[in-house]
């Protein structure tokens, strides 16, 4: 593919945040005295951030009133616990050597809070991935293409050069807004007819299938 930078997704490509998520969202849910969500509805509900992983697991959202409160204890909660539960897919860790060994310069663009980003980096990706950018208060987040630039220029790379990859409808939005090609995985949040119905074009399997199409 001609291809010399990758950047990636975090939950739900890189890493099954899945139920930290989830037990994050019913603690602040249940502290607040709401109904929790079942693991099915959360996993619809991430990929916006986590505001609007909030906005959408609180009745009425952001007109609740007590919705600021339960998105101040879900932040709260998930920093403590981010890491109880969360691993990475098998096949990544391997994935992501195989391609800095190729050479590949590789990135991380997250809707997750810059703090949780930096977290995840250090036990998961430092050896491997160079810049991980996630969501701070200066920068728009995905699927506008400020985070995917930020990291482009980071890596001292061009668009040309690069290739998203993600798992949801998200990533493929954050990929036609940054003028990248997109690859969508199918182990993360998001199933195949879904992400054909939202534009995908390209999908693996497994996180070897990526090292072998960029290579071959």
């Amino acid at each position: 593919m001609g291809v010399k930078v990758v950047v990636f997704d975090l939950d739900g490509t890189l890493l099954n945040t899945l139920e930290d998520l989830a037990d994050a969202t019913n603690w602040a849910l249940r502290k607040n005295g709401m109904p929790e969500r079942a693991l099915a509805e959360v996993r619809q509900f991430v990929g916006n951030g986590v505001r609007k992983l909030i906005e959408r697991a609180v009745p009425e959202g952001e007109a609740n009133p007590l919705f600021e409160q339960t998105f101040e204890d879900f932040k709260r909660y998930y920093v403590e616990h981010c890491q109880d539960k969360t691993s990475l897919y098998d096949g990544v860790a391997e994935m992501l050597r195989a391609l800095k060994e190729r050479g590949f310069k590789l990135a991380i663009v997250s809707n997750k809070l810059q703090a949780g980003v930096d977290e995840l980096y250090e036990r998961y990706f430092k050896d491997t991935v160079a810049v991980a950018v996630g969501e701070r208060p200066e920068i728009q987040r995905k699927p506008a293409p400020d985070m995917v630039e930020l990291a482009l220029q980071a890596l001292g790379v061009t668009k040309e050069e690069a290739v998203y990859v993600g798992d949801s409808d998200v990533d493929l939005q954050t990929a036609r807004n940054s003028g990248l090609p997109c690859i969508s995985v199918l182990w993360g949040f998001r199933d195949k007819d879904f992400l054909l119905e939202h534009g995908a074009s390209t999908l693996i399997a497994s996180p070897s299938d990526l090292v072998n199409l960029l290579t071959c």
